[in-house]
């Protein structure tokens, strides 16, 4: 049964209330509450309410308006459970952040993408989690990602561009509409002098490659993806070595793009071939090029916005959902930035 929402009880002058939910079930309502009481604890430091348990109620008090909302944040939470989906910090951050989305987003659904697009929730299924934007602009980005044959997703850190992207590569090849999935980014020190490495070619590059390593590491079980990428269905690659290759049927991203010479990224794009998508991400405000050379994603910004099929989506510190801490850093060299 679903959450019973009550009639609110105003407390003073149409500016405090108390709104209360009934939850039917309390096996549920534990779950939502989260141990001692955590979820209750977020969404009342986020919207600045106390919530308060009365049997199978909670009643959220506060500012009118926020105290409805924390209401309806519970209820769609509620939901995801009684749909058999958990409920952890990611999901409370993006009910906060996208109040306006369908009360019905935690009802299970058949697995076609494409209901995404009749208003339906936008879920990234894959081997071990189910992924779900947090912000419109994500929202926006995997929509696009499904829809167009290159994408680019441009802003700062912590935004979920990368991790998004091998999210829906992941899904794509798990359903059939891509053969392979190529990972590449190009391999330049973040301003360090890191001389010579040991080891063989793969030992040499592989710290260069290890937040894609991160991400797939999160959608595929370990020993599936080692056998995987043994059998070269998941490459992951520097950007030079794609040169002279035509990418057919497969899934492919390019991270960190603003650390790729406009020459070398007129060489990654050009390698797009018949049945692939090809995703490029990057952040303007981090290029590690030696200085005066210019960014290859600012040029192919510029020169690729006007050509049908290739969306581009953009970011702000507002999307970052990595630390709360990292939103606020980025405003700061941002306000910085704007003073100089």
């Amino acid at each position: 049964m679903a959450a019973t929402l009550l009639p609110p009880r105003e407390t003073n002058a149409d500016t405090l209330a108390e709104v209360a939910v009934e939850f039917p079930d309390n096996f549920l309502l534990i779950e939502l509450c989260g141990e001692f009481d955590r979820n209750l604890a977020e969404i009342e430091q986020k919207l600045s309410v106390q919530i308060l348990r009365r049997g199978n109620h909670l009643v959220a008090m506060g500012e009118k308006p926020a105290a409805e909302e924390a209401v309806q944040v519970l209820r769609k939470l509620y939901a995801r459970l009684e749909a058999g989906r958990p409920v952890g910090p990611g999901d409370i951050d993006r009910e906060l952040r996208m109040p306006d989305a369908n009360l019905d987003r935690g009802k299970s659904r058949d697995g076609k993408q494409i209901e995404m697009f009749k208003g339906g929730p936008v879920e990234i299924k894959t081997r071990k989690k189910v992924v779900e934007p947090r912000t419109e602009a994500q929202k926006a980005y995997v929509q696009n990602l499904f829809q167009h044959e290159m994408a680019f997703g441009i802003g700062p850190a912590g935004t979920g561009k990368t991790y998004l992207a091998v999210a829906v590569g992941v899904s794509m090849f798990i359903d059939g509409l891509v053969d392979k999935i190529i990972l590449s980014r190009p391999a330049v020190e973040a301003g360090e002098k890191l001389g010579y490495l040991p080891g063989d070619m793969k030992d040499k590059v592989d710290p260069y490659m290890q937040p894609l390593y991160d991400a797939l590491n999160d959608f595929l079980p370990g020993k599936q993806l080692a056998k995987m990428m043994e059998e070269k269905v998941i490459e992951i690659a520097p950007l030079a070595f794609m040169r002279g290759r035509t990418l057919s049927n497969a899934f492919v991203v390019l991270d960190e793009a603003q650390n790729a010479t406009t020459m070398q990224m007129k060489m990654f794009l050009t390698r797009l071939g018949e049945g692939s998508r090809m995703v490029i991400t990057g952040d303007r405000s981090q290029v590690d090029l030696p200085r005066g050379m210019p960014s290859g994603l600012k040029d192919a910004e510029g020169l690729l916005k006007g050509i049908d099929k290739i969306s581009f989506n953009y970011f702000t510190a507002k999307d970052v959902v990595r630390h709360p801490l990292v939103a606020r850093i980025i405003e700061a060299y941002e306000a910085a930035e704007g003073k100089s």
